[in-house]
């Protein structure tokens, strides 16, 4: 009785500091809409081109998966990442590590169920589903698997800019490769987490011999989850410690630049991410879109004009911008927020709050100078561009737009739905 009572006041005081931030609630909502009712008849037409599985209507019923996925996932990284040092404390006067982490991840199924909820209503709002039950099973199952995938990165990658970035890069190529998007047949992406489970909501066929859909979606739920139940509790008793320092005007800048360029040199996987993602993802791209023709509306001197052009030819092209500016807008929360209470300690003693300004701003466009230089380094192998200075100056004014946009959205709405911002702007 005891110990059912300890884990249900965890859960609830873990889905309290959930909610205690209004946007998380409100996004809650928002984000299903916009995937399904909003995002998803353009998704359908990129799936009839792509020749996605199942073509339109199948993407349309995966958008409902995509969204409580992405709510989950995030939702559960920041339940695990930003509560490591209380986690501990916990373990240290004696609670269960077991328990513990069982009740991080009962709060998050309730989240998980809660993001499952909206977007299936959601899809209903768009029309008759022809399995209602089928579809908020597939749905749920999204949810579960990046519960634990969000967990997973959570307890590993403490650091919120590597662990948001590692684990939207997975949701990104889930989403963009896999069946219902993608009309790829690469045994490859049959690895994704959730390939399998894509198919069984849509009741498709995956046309290969062994373990039927559902049997394997099964397979990634209950591994997910308990993989995550390991690592949690395999991390909860981990340690680590860092901060900040001072100096004055010209010369607090370069102390700031410095200590802001030491810190990164801890975390080289952010470099390594800034690089990566914006690599895979416009290759990956250019590599799954079949050549063809698709009328795009452009404007020029104030007119209309409707184009006829090869999707194959211009995808990685328009890819390189969402990568530039998500990431930028990702890096601009977690630098300011990150360094938050670091910089209050910094103007307390002495620090000029100009100072701190223009150090946290350098670093944030560093950053993102570094995911938009790789971006149009590697689209430039795939992608001719009629006018490269135009180009690349529209990637560079993104990146700064985007990375400010970040720096102003992330002390007023926070990690979490900081996040969510980032990557549904």
């Amino acid at each position: 009785m005891g110990t059912m009572t300890t884990t249900a006041m965890l859960v609830r005081r873990f889905l309290a500091d959930y909610t205690r931030n209004g946007p998380n609630l409100v996004l809650l909502a928002v984000i299903p809409v916009v995937f399904v009712v909003v995002a998803a008849p353009a998704l359908a037409d990129a799936a009839r081109l792509l020749g996605g599985t199942g073509g339109g209507p199948a993407l349309e019923t995966v958008t409902a998966g995509w969204a409580a996925a992405f709510l989950t996932g995030v939702a559960m990284y920041f339940q695990i990442s930003s509560a490591r040092t209380t986690d501990r404390r916990l373990t240290l006067v004696g609670l269960s590590r077991v328990r513990l982490a069982g009740a991080r991840l009962t709060a998050g199924a309730v989240l998980a169920l809660m993001a499952t909820l909206v977007s299936v209503l959601a899809l209903t709002f768009r029309g008759q589903l022809d399995a209602p039950w089928r579809v908020a099973a597939g749905t749920a199952m999204f949810a579960v698997v990046y519960l634990g995938l969000g967990a997973v990165v959570g307890a590993l990658v403490p650091n919120p800019v590597n662990g948001t970035v590692i684990l939207m890069f997975i949701w990104i190529l889930d989403v963009f490769f896999g069946p219902t998007l993608s009309g790829s047949e690469s045994p490859v992406l049959r690895l994704f987490p959730t390939h399998f489970i894509s198919l069984w909501t849509v009741a498709l066929p995956s046309g290969h011999g062994g373990p039927g859909e559902l049997a394997l979606s099964l397979g990634w739920v209950v591994t997910s989850v308990a993989l995550a139940l390991f690592v949690i509790t395999r991390t909860t008793t981990t340690g680590h410690a860092r901060r900040a320092r001072r100096t004055g005007s010209l010369g607090q800048l370069l102390t700031g630049l410095r200590m802001g360029w030491r810190d990164w040199r801890r975390t080289p996987v952010l470099w390594l991410l800034l690089a990566l993602v914006p690599a895979v993802f416009i290759l990956l791209s250019d590599a799954i879109t079949p050549h063809g023709h698709t009328p795009v509306v452009l404007r020029e001197a104030g007119a209309e004009v409707t184009t006829m052009v090869d999707p194959a030819e211009i995808h990685a092209g328009t890819m390189a911008p969402v990568a530039v500016a998500s990431l930028a807008a990702l890096v601009g929360i977690f630098v300011v927020l990150d360094a938050r209470a670091a910089d209050r300690r910094l103007t307390l003693a002495g620090q000029r709050p100009t100072v701190l300004l223009t150090t946290r701003l350098t670093m944030v466009l560093a950053a993102a100078a570094v995911a938009t230089a790789v971006s149009l380094a590697v689209t430039a192998t795939v992608f001719d561009a009629s006018n490269w200075g135009v180009y690349i100056g529209g990637n560079a004014l993104l990146a700064v737009t985007y990375a400010l946009i970040g720096v102003l959205i992330g002390p007023i709405f926070g990690r979490v739905s900081g996040t969510f911002m980032a990557f549904g702007a």
